[in-house]
């Protein structure tokens, strides 16, 4: 008995000693960043920039329309650039998911030097610096660029397109740095696919739409869920992409947070922003992490 406790005992000391490290990590990089957002959030903006410190939660009144007083009103721009920023991130999370979807299937059926060649013309983008990869965008949508030239050249149209600072061009900028990111987990969903599921389905004489909704699909809804999650989260806080390929046509609430901060120096406004967006983001994420606890003790 004496031994079983010790041994129990080495086994927590030795626990804490391997999660000790990240603990600390998270702990100075992300908790204590956090909790002076939070508190930040709550301060009253001072007169020149920086904060003054007296309780303010009429930071989040000019967002979502209370609590108020005589010096903050609401200004529903800011809720319809967050609404904006949402949309944009669904519309990336939609796109990414109808490219990467069946790319997905396309890969995992290849003999495996052909596998590991894709995958790695895949994630080579992450060897190149992310700038340059928005003005590669941004000289080819440009209206003298390689896309309105080759259209021109065609005569599939008359005049330039007006590609460039437009939300088309956000989600093509921001589809093209995030299709990795939704294609990798659904890969790896695929690839433990048991597919003698899918040929008793077709033996048994169910159409091929049956097939993909009643065997593949929810087979992979895990795959898809954690692409849609890992994609949205970083759309809907991006600032790059929007900057340099919306311009000042097409505004999210990561341009605002970044111009809270730098430009017109409100870090209270700037942490209330912040905290709205990292709300959303903890409400998919427990939405998601609760469905996944139901489904496993249902299959339990």
């Amino acid at each position: 008995m004496a031994f079983g406790k010790t041994a129990d005992s080495r086994r927590r000391q030795g626990l804490v000693l391997l999660l000790s490290p990240v603990t600390l990590l998270l702990g100075v990089f992300f908790l204590i960043p956090l909790g002076i957002m939070i508190v930040y959030s709550f301060l009253e903006p001072g007169l020149y920039g920086g904060v003054e410190w007296n309780w303010y939660p009429y930071n989040y009144g000019r967002i979502i329309g209370w609590p108020l007083n005589d010096y903050e009103t609401f200004e529903p721009i800011y809720l319809s650039i967050f609404l904006g920023s949402v949309k944009i991130a669904l519309l990336t999370v939609l796109v990414s998911l109808l490219i990467c979807y069946p790319a997905a299937f396309w890969v995992s059926r290849m003999s495996e030097p052909r596998k590991s060649f894709v995958l790695f013309l895949i994630t080579l983008p992450f060897f190149a610096n992310l700038l340059v990869r928005i003005y590669a965008w941004l000289l080819l949508l440009r209206p003298s660029g390689f896309i309105n030239m080759a259209l021109e050249s065609l005569g599939l149209i008359a005049q330039p397109l007006d590609m460039l600072f437009s939300s088309f061009a956000v989600i093509v900028g921001m589809v093209y740095i995030f299709t990795p990111f939704m294609f990798l987990p659904i890969y790896a969903n695929v690839e433990k696919l048991d597919f003698s599921l899918v040929r008793a389905s077709q033996d048994l004489g169910a159409p091929p739409v049956q097939t993909f909704l009643r065997v593949i699909l929810p087979l992979t809804v895990p795959g898809i869920a954690g692409g849609s999650i890992i994609v949205f989260i970083p759309a809907l806080g991006n600032f790059i992409v929007p900057a340099f390929l919306g311009g000042s046509k097409v505004q999210m609430t990561g341009n605002l947070i970044e111009r809270s901060f730098l430009q017109s120096r409100d870090w209270p406004f700037g942490a209330a922003l912040s905290l709205l967006i990292m709300g959303s983001v903890v409400i998919i994420v427990m939405f998601q992490v609760i469905r996944s606890t139901r489904q496993n003790r249902g299959a339990a």
